[in-house]
C-alpha cells in the first residue's frame, strides 16, 4: 500500500532498522510526559515514537491524544502517535476513525491463537482503511503494567517463527514477539532472554519487506541487554519505568512541598532526563 511510505510509524522505523538503531516509544500519562519526550527528542535530535496506552483515551476523552499530536506536528523531529496495547475492538475502531493515531497495537493476545489471528486481520484492514499502521503480539507477553490489562493468569507462550508467517499474513507492519521478555518487573534474577529465538523471529520478519521487530518488557533492562536486543534486530523500544523512575520519586517527595508550577516544571525535567539516557543506549541521538 502506497500510503505506507509516508506513515510516520512506519517511516520511522524503516530508517532505524537501515541505520540499526533503536527508537524510544515512552508512554505518556500526562502534559509533562509529552513535553519531557518531545523536548529529549529535539534535544538529542532523536525520531520518538510517543504513545500512549487505551486509558489515555477513555480517561481523557481522547484530549490526551490531541495533545500529543499537535506537539508532534510542531517538533522539529520526527515524532510518530501510538495507541499501545489496544485490547477493546469498539474502542480500535474509534480510535482509527477519530483520533490522530499513526499507528495501533491490535492487541488480540488474550484471545486463543485462531481467535486471536481471526481477530487481529479484521482490525488491520479496518485501521489501514484509516491510513494507520498496525502492531500485534504474537506468543503472550505475560504480566502487566499500569494501564492495559494483566494477562499474569493466562499461561505466557514464547513466540516461534512459524507464528511469524500467520501474524505477517494479517497484514501486520510491525510484530511484538515473546522471547523469554515480560510486562511489569522481573525481580532479582532480571530479564532471561532467548535471542537465537530473536533471531530466528527477525529473520523471518525480514524475509517479509516492511514488517519490523517492537521489544515490549524493558523494565529494569541494563544498557548492555537494551543493545544486544536492538542488535539483534528490534527497532521500536518500548519503554516505561525506564524513562519514569525519576519522575515517580519527584511525585512522592516533593509533590507536598512544591508550588504547583514548579513540581510541573521539575517533573517535566526529569522525565526529560532520563528518557535522553535511553536514546543515547538505543542509538537513535543524532539521527533526525
Amino acid at each position: 500500500m502506497e500510503w505506507k511510505t509516508s506513515n510516520k510509524t512506519y517511516q520511522i522505523l524503516k530508517a532505524a532498522e537501515e541505520g540499526r538503531y533503536g527508537v524510544v516509544a515512552p508512554i505518556a500519562y500526562n502534559i509533562e510526559c509529552i513535553l519531557a519526550f518531545i523536548r529529549a527528542a529535539e534535544a538529542k535530535r532523536s525520531p520518538l515514537i510517543l504513545q500512549v496506552f487505551p486509558w489515555a483515551i477513555t480517561f481523557s476523552d481522547g484530549l490526551l491524544v490531541h495533545a500529543a499530536a499537535h506537539a508532534a506536528r510542531h517538533a522539529s523531529v520526527p515524532v510518530a502517535i501510538h495507541l499501545d496495547h489496544a485490547q477493546d475492538e469498539q474502542l480500535i475502531r474509534h480510535a482509527a476513525e477519530n483520533l490522530p493515531f499513526d499507528s495501533i497495537m491490535v492487541d488480540m493476545s488474550h484471545h486463543e491463537m485462531e481467535e486471536n489471528l481471526a481477530r487481529t486481520k479484521e482490525l488491520v484492514a479496518f485501521c489501514n482503511a484509516h491510513e494507520i499502521t498496525t502492531e500485534a503480539e504474537p506468543g503472550r507477553i505475560e504480566g502487566g503494567e499500569d494501564g492495559i490489562a494483566d494477562t499474569a493468569d493466562l499461561e505466557g507462550k514464547l513466540t516461534t517463527a512459524e507464528q511469524v508467517d500467520d501474524f505477517v499474513a494479517t497484514g501486520i507492519d510491525f510484530l511484538a514477539p515473546a522471547f523469554g521478555n515480560v510486562h511489569g518487573e522481573y525481580g532479582a534474577r532480571g530479564p532471561v532472554l532467548e535471542y537465537d529465538r530473536l533471531e530466528a523471529i527477525r529473520s523471518r520478519a525480514a524475509a517479509a519487506a516492511g514488517v519490523r521487530i517492537v521489544l515490549h518488557g524493558t523494565n529494569g533492562f541494563p544498557e548492555d541487554v537494551m543493545r544486544k536486543c536492538i542488535a539483534g534486530g528490534c527497532t521500536k523500544i518500548n519503554v516505561n519505568k525506564l524513562v519514569l523512575d525519576d519522575y515517580l520519586v519527584h511525585v512522592k517527595t516533593k509533590a507536598a512541598t512544591s508550588s504547583l508550577t514548579t513540581f510541573m516544571e521539575q517533573g517535566v525535567e526529569e522525565i526529560q532526563r532520563l528518557t535522553e539516557w535511553q536514546m543515547d543506549v538505543c542509538g537513535s541521538t543524532g539521527k533526525a
